[in-house]
Parts: structure tokens; sequence; C-alpha cells
């Protein structure tokens, strides 16, 4: 072998072994199993924040698929964290728009409102306007398809008005 192919070779090494060191101080596993697990963590963010920097990010349609079968059977925790696990980098406005809905649905009442559920459905939707301001939603289960729509439904569940102390208020559906 070459002189220089074995520098090259030495360079590559600590580079290498230095990567390890700086994830290592970064990670701070407590155990060996929790190295390869906060190793596999971080090659899955970088390979997502990767496929957002070259333009091929799509949502985990597996994912998608369990949290829409949450969200219909009113499961609306588990919903959430399917939907999250699909978008990771919260960047489709589809699934944006269904954890908006979910926190709508988990925080509607039939007397009152849960306000930090609707505050979260609030700063979730402003995502999705960011992401797609002609955004509607072409699911028929949802009554409310335009964020426009649930933004009204949510800022009304916020305010305090003459009608929250209506005793017909009860009979009242869940959109």
């Amino acid at each position: 072998m070459k002189e220089k192919y074995i520098h090259i070779f030495g360079i590559i090494l600590v580079v290498v072994y230095g990567g390890f060191i700086v994830f290592l101080y970064a990670a701070e596993p407590r155990s060996l199993e929790e190295v390869s697990a906060k190793a596999r963590t971080t090659v899955e963010n970088l390979a997502t924040r990767g496929s957002v920097v070259i333009g091929t990010y799509e949502v985990d349609q597996v994912r998608f698929n369990e949290g829409l079968t949450a969200f219909r059977q009113d499961n609306f925790i588990a919903a959430r964290d399917a939907f999250e696990r699909a978008d990771p980098e919260r960047r489709d406005p589809k699934t944006q728009y269904y954890i908006a809905y979910s926190f709508y649905r988990q925080g509607w009442g039939r007397l009152s409102s849960d306000d930090a559920l609707f505050r979260q459905a609030l700063d979730t939707l402003d995502r999705v306007k960011m992401l797609d301001p002609d955004f509607r939603a072409n699911d028929p289960d949802l009554k409310l398809a335009l964020p426009a729509e649930l933004r009204s439904e949510l800022e009304e569940g916020l305010r305090i008005t003459a009608a929250d102390f209506n005793p017909l208020r009860m009979f009242r559906e869940r959109k």
C-alpha cells in the first residue's frame, strides 16, 4: 500500500471515531441497549430531515391509517400519537388537520369544552394554514371540512357567552 492511502485511511478512521464520541456525548446513553436505540432514532431523524431537504418527504401511510382507525373509534390520544409518528416533521396539512380535529373532538363536551385542548387545536390549525392556505378535507366523516369552520367552532368553544348556560345545550351534537 502506498503511504498516501494509509494517511487517508487514518484520517477517515479518526473522523468516524470522533463522530462516534460526539454521538455518545449528545445521546448520553445509560446502557448498551440504549446506545443502539438512540442510534436508530438518530439515523431515522437524519433520514427524515434529509428527505425534507431534497424534497422527497412523504407521510408514513401505514401509521396514518392506524391513526385514522383510532380516530374513527374515538380514541383520540392514540390517533394523535399515530398521526404524529406518521408526520414527524409536521409537513403534511392533511395529517395536521386530523391532529387538530382530534383535539377538537376530545375537548368537546355537552356542557363545557376543554380550553387547553381547544388551544392546542388552534395552534395546529395555524400550522395547517401555513402549509396549505387552501386546504379542504375530503373525508365525508368530518362535518367541518375547512380549517376556517373548525377554527370558528374552536373559538366559539373558548368564549363564554350566555348561550353556554342554556340547558338545551346538552342536546347539541358534536361535529
